[in-house]
């Protein structure tokens, strides 16, 4: 048996992922039934529901369901990009970080804050041009297809795979806390919506799920904030001031002398106190910062508008949103600290939060809004995750039928009513493949998978996609052999971390000793694709550097660049 606590570390020393703390320990907690909660999540089934059924009325052509027949907005895409992007990580975990560690929780929302910026100015206009449905398609650009698209797809499946089973866990333990419903019964809730949202209403009922759960996390997260600075006068000084008080008030509850108390409290407005290592904080920059920028579900939206210039529309509205929300969630932290932290109806026996502590927004929406702003916010936080899963499924199934099936297996002359046919067999195979996972996985800590997906996306396919984009002398040997040495030792190095291999497998000492292994896989995928492309003296390689300047061509100007709704 595990000690007391351990998941609790785990959480600490990983991205939060939207858990509860029976969830990480294995504990099988089943709360009273929360009845306005289920009203509210029942109405926010329907109405998605509803806007399938509309969906799947335009859903005829494999454009239609990969992109929406390239006719979203630059607004409609923006807002659609905040929805997939701002996960319950972001909504419980970022909260929660600073609920427990103060200040240093604004490592998660700059580090994904500023990978933005690199989508805006590097890659936006770049991928809308060049890609048609997924981003193999633009890193596959100018090279053999084969190849580069099979890494591709393992990729985007790898990625895919641990950022699905967090989501699905989460989503089973969040219902089964406040809605008082069997684990089980809640992750085949999740597994049966999300597969009818991309089954049949495809990329158009995915986006606008997703824009309807961005307007609602957005408009909940600011009426808590606003809540919460009211109570200080809208002082953010008195509001920090009480929560060192209620921090240094709580060492001294747990014994520390007067002076270390203080220390504590004061602790919480300054660096230090999640990650202290220099090595694993700039790692761990570095995957968030550059996974951002190469998350597959997150790099497919800009396929959903008509032109380059929408898609950088879309970034600019996408980055308004999400910093807007992560200065809220720094709020909401730390209101939750002052009126959450110290109240014994959210405490349990022990004096932690009730359901660990990613339940942190959640206890502090009932502190300001009662049972029926409790209700309301347990649905916005399922709508969340049901959002991105529905994104992270449609990335999956592309990624199969449009990268393996069409491309690799039927070398581009696949019917179309064929490939549509096969990506929605995946959808269902992904679905039942994240019920039985999220079903296995409900004891098990998994939070380490949403930090992986990050990892992954950074050490694989950033660098992949950097350099088929901007270098010339790139060559389809150096992207497969750099991305794929990146996404193994991303992964390879991840189970040899403490937080894998001492705290999930319990052996002694871990054989990798940081967190985070970004900052070692990443260089070491740019350094493989550099040497092994500048090595290669391959009649292909001379194939793919002289491809270079036409694509060059059209990733500036958009000339050549076909509609998402062609095939």
């Amino acid at each position: 048996m595990r000690r007391p606590g351990l998941a609790a570390a785990i959480v600490a020393t990983l991205l939060p992922a939207p858990v509860g703390a029976d969830a990480l320990a294995g504990q099988s907690v089943q709360q009273p039934t929360n009845w306005t909660a289920i009203l509210m999540f029942a109405a926010f089934a329907l109405l998605t529901l509803g806007i399938t059924r509309w969906a799947a009325q335009r859903t005829r052509t494999v454009g239609d369901f990969y992109t929406a027949g390239g006719g979203i907005t630059g607004f409609q895409n923006g807002l659609a990009i905040a929805g997939d992007f701002m996960s319950a990580a972001s909504f419980l975990g970022i909260s929660a970080q600073i609920f427990a560690d103060g200040y240093d929780g604004l490592i998660y929302s700059i580090g994904f804050l500023v990978g933005w910026p690199i989508i805006l100015f590097l890659m936006a206009e770049r991928l809308r041009n060049l890609g048609r449905y997924t981003f193999a398609d633009v890193a596959s650009f100018r090279f053999a297809q084969a190849p580069v698209r099979s890494f591709a797809a393992v990729s985007t499946l790898t990625v895919v795979l641990f950022y699905l089973i967090a989501q699905m866990v989460g989503a089973g333990q969040l219902i089964k806390l406040l809605f008082g419903l069997r684990y089980e019964y809640a992750v085949v809730i999740v597994g049966v919506l999300m597969t009818l949202y991309v089954l049949f209403g495809g990329m158009t009922a995915t986006t606008w799920v997703q824009i309807v759960k961005a307007v609602l996390l957005l408009g909940s997260a600011t009426f808590m904030a606003l809540v919460v600075l009211w109570q200080f006068g809208f002082s953010f000084e008195a509001l920090f001031a009480r929560a060192v008080a209620v921090k240094s008030g709580l060492a001294a509850a747990a014994g520390a002398d007067p002076a270390e108390a203080a220390a504590r409290g004061r602790s919480i407005m300054g660096p230090g106190n999640f990650i202290k290592d220099p090595v694993s904080a700039v790692s761990f920059g570095l995957a968030l910062m550059f996974g951002t920028a190469g998350l597959p579900h997150i790099l497919m939206r800009f396929f959903t508008v008509p032109d380059a210039r929408a898609a950088r529309k879309s970034v600019l509205w996408a980055t308004g949103w999400i910093g807007y929300f992560y200065l809220l969630t720094f709020i909401i932290g730390f209101g939750a600290i002052v009126l959450v932290a110290t109240a014994p109806r959210y405490l349990d026996p022990a004096g932690g939060l009730l359901g660990g502590g990613n339940m942190a927004a959640i206890h502090l929406a009932h502190a300001v809004g009662g049972d029926l702003f409790l209700g309301f916010i347990s649905a916005v936080a399922f709508a969340t995750i049901l959002a991105v899963v529905a994104g992270l499924t449609l990335s999956g199934a592309s990624a199969v039928s449009h990268d393996l099936y069409a491309t690799v297996l039927r070398r581009g002359a696949a019917d179309p009513a064929a490939e549509l046919r096969v990506s929605r067999r995946t959808v269902l195979v992904l679905a039942v493949v994240a019920i039985l996972l999220g079903i296995i996985f409900e004891k098990q800590n998994v939070a380490f998978m949403v930090s992986l997906a990050f990892a992954v996306a950074a050490s694989g396919n950033f660098p992949v996609l950097l350099l088929s984009l901007f270098w010339k002398g790139c060559t389809t040997r150096g992207v497969v052999a750099g991305g794929t040495l990146g996404l193994v030792l991303a992964v390879v190095l991840t189970v040899l971390s403490p937080a894998v291999w001492e705290k999930i497998l319990d052996y002694p000492a871990a054989i990798f000793p940081y967190s985070s292994p970004a900052i070692f896989s990443m260089p070491a995928a740019f350094l493989t694709i550099w040497l092994v492309s500048l090595l290669d003296r391959s009649g292909r390689a001379a194939v793919d550097r002289g491809g270079y300047p036409a694509q060059q061509v059209r990733a500036e100007t958009g000339i050549g660049a076909a509609r998402s709704s062609s095939h």
